[in-house]
């Protein structure tokens, strides 16, 4: 974002936030008085939580049920977008990965992985499988999906169901942040002729991915889904035109 605002002119900068769930609504409030503050973006686990605090969202992330990016306006009102399917998706295909056509089992129902799924359907994924530790939000997750994309097929499964067969595993969940994170999917179901991609930025290559690699699939890391975002955020935002 810095290299971009150097880039543009701003005289502005990004700078860390660590926000518990439980201040999120009063750090807001804070921050719709701060006259030189033009916006942020929203990380785990605030993603969902982010849909009611906001004075207005946008079309995409009602459908979504999720934010990842915030303008403030000059009157101090929250607006809330989701950006993180489409930076996902860009970052697939900036990879030579299409999702046209593909088999996609995507692990994970929370924000992220619902920004996912509607850019996978909107992808044209010939097949989604969303798999969750809690089946029914997948089935959640799913039902909204086929709700806008009635000609895709889409399932819900729970999150110990394997990737065999499918074309496209995408691990959506936070597994893989924290030594000692279970793998989200069996590693024994992944293989040659597969692609496996993260949303986990760091480390940027996650025990899912290593077992990926070693299993001869191909791999696409976390943190090409952020920097096809960037410009986006920062338009949203208002520090660019």
């Amino acid at each position: 974002m810095h290299a971009l605002f150097r880039e543009r002119g701003v005289d502005g900068v990004l700078v860390p936030m660590h926000v518990v769930p439980e201040d999120l609504s009063r750090t807001l409030d804070g921050l719709r008085g701060l006259q030189n503050f033009g916006g942020f973006i929203a990380t785990v686990p605030h993603k969902g939580d982010m849909l009611d605090l906001c004075d207005e969202i946008t079309d995409e992330a009602t459908r979504i049920g999720a934010v990842n990016c915030v303008r403030r306006e000059p009157d101090g009102r929250m607006v809330g977008t989701m950006l993180d399917g489409i930076g996902f998706l860009e970052g697939l295909r900036g990879s030579g990965i299409d999702v046209a056509g593909r088999r996609v089992l995507l692990v994970g129902a929370g924000g992220a992985a619902s920004a996912i799924a509607f850019a996978l359907a909107g992808g044209h994924a010939g097949r989604l499988t969303i798999a969750n530790r809690t089946v029914g939000r997948a089935r959640d997750l799913a039902d909204r999906i086929a709700a806008h994309y009635p000609g895709l097929p889409v399932a819900a499964v729970g999150s110990d169901e394997g990737a065999g067969a499918l074309d496209l595993v995408v691990n959506a969940t936070s597994l893989g942040m924290r030594p000692g994170d279970p793998l989200p999917v069996n590693p024994e179901t992944l293989g040659p002729g597969q692609a496996v991609a993260e949303v986990i930025m760091d480390p940027a290559e996650t025990p899912l991915l290593a077992v990926a690699r070693s299993r001869g699939c191909r791999v696409h890391a976390g943190l090409p889904m952020l920097e096809k975002q960037i410009e986006l955020m920062a338009r949203h935002m208002g520090a660019i035109s």
